[in-house]
């Protein structure tokens, strides 16, 4: 009787869908996860594009100083320690750092101010544990690109941006591959199991807490 009663409820759940199993398994996506990892290797897409994206989400980028300033205040500090935090989980990751200035005074000193400033944010990473190898004050667009387009003071236009810019070259964690190990490593950490295992003392008990 349970068999039938079984049969006979699986018969109306048929009946009663209009479209055919399995319609809605592939939504589009199916394997673009492989695909994005041969346009990587083959060199078609930045593989620093997801990590530039990542990093300007989850830390603020761009620091800001004081008028005619290259001097790293406390706002500016505690920017900069998010930021070698970041950087540090990605060992293999290269950054750049631009300077840039307010309207007022010359371009060419204000070109100068603002290497100064993208230099001061290297020595400050730098004396945080990340290595000068990884990190360049490479350019300064002085006062040509400003946030706020203003000839007067403008403290959002004294700033520097931190940019991821590409890879290392030759660190052994590269070139192997396995794209989505770098760009998602803790998510591939917190998939590990977690036994619940206690130390030796308390072996074969769970935690409780």
């Amino acid at each position: 009787m349970l068999k039938m009663a079984t049969a006979l409820g699986l018969t109306v759940a048929i009946a009663g869908c209009s479209q055919e199993a399995g319609h809605r398994v592939d939504g589009g996506a199916f394997g673009n996860a492989t695909l994005n990892n041969t346009l990587v290797m083959n060199g078609d897409r930045s593989y620093t594009i997801g990590l530039a994206n990542r990093f300007a989400s989850e830390v603020p980028s761009m620091v800001n100083f004081a008028f005619d300033s290259v001097v790293l205040d406390g706002e500016a500090r505690a920017a900069l320690d998010l930021q070698a935090n970041w950087i540090k989980q990605f060992p293999e990751i290269r950054f750049r750092v631009y300077g840039h200035t307010d309207a007022v005074g010359s371009n060419a000193y204000n070109r100068s101010l603002g290497k100064r400033r993208a230099n001061a944010v290297v020595r400050y990473l730098s004396a945080r544990g990340i290595s000068r190898s990884r990190l360049e004050a490479v350019a300064s667009f002085g006062e040509t690109q400003p946030l706020i387009v203003t000839q007067a003071r403008e403290r959002k236009n004294r700033r520097t941006v931190t940019e991821v810019t590409g890879f290392v070259k030759r660190h052994p964690t590269l070139l192997d591959g396995k794209y989505a190990q770098i760009i998602f490593r803790e998510y591939i950490a917190s998939a590990l199991p977690v036994t619940g295992l206690s130390d030796s003392k308390n072996a074969g008990s769970f935690e409780t807490q």
